[in-house]
């Protein structure tokens, strides 16, 4: 499988290295948002601050609490068909279904009911053995954390 690097984010987190190949074809202002934050290093540091066995990992929260996001607007959601199953990323957001900023989550196992409800932008393609290592918890004590994450082309 070739990846195409300007899609591509590397996120080594405090369990090992997690690749995610990014989804544009299903949510173009999705995938600019992530790799902007990416870019400015909004990510590295942050912890998981919700992840809940056999359901998903939740990252993204500046303050590490699932109550903050970037200092961007919130964005218009992209819903799509694409299943939550095992791998994939996804937005978090609030009630509203165009609150999503900079928290996402990647899914253990399948999610089906959050399909078309919530925007799909990637899938692990690389590395779910150690998203499956990710301390769980809500609130997760003593979190793991994304130490850096990076758009392949600039990690290059």
């Amino acid at each position: 499988m070739s990846l195409d690097p300007e899609n591509t984010l590397v996120m080594e987190t405090t369990k090992g290295k997690v690749v995610i190949k990014l989804r544009p074809d299903l949510a173009p202002g999705h995938v600019e948002r992530i790799k902007l934050l990416a870019r400015e290093g909004f990510y590295d540091g942050i912890v998981f601050h919700r992840v809940i066995d056999g359901f998903m990992a939740q990252v993204g929260c500046p303050h590490g609490t699932g109550t903050g996001g970037s200092s961007y607007p919130d964005l218009k959601q992209e819903f799509n068909a694409e299943p939550h199953v095992r791998g994939i990323c996804s937005m978090a957001r609030a009630q509203n279904p165009n609150s999503a900023n900079s928290q996402f989550f990647i899914v253990f196992d399948d999610a089906r009911f959050l399909d078309k409800q919530y925007t799909v932008w990637g899938e692990v393609v690389e590395g779910m053995d150690n998203v499956d290592l990710i301390k769980r918890g809500e609130p997760v004590r003593d979190p793991d954390s994304i130490v850096s994450m990076k758009v392949m082309a600039d990690a290059a």
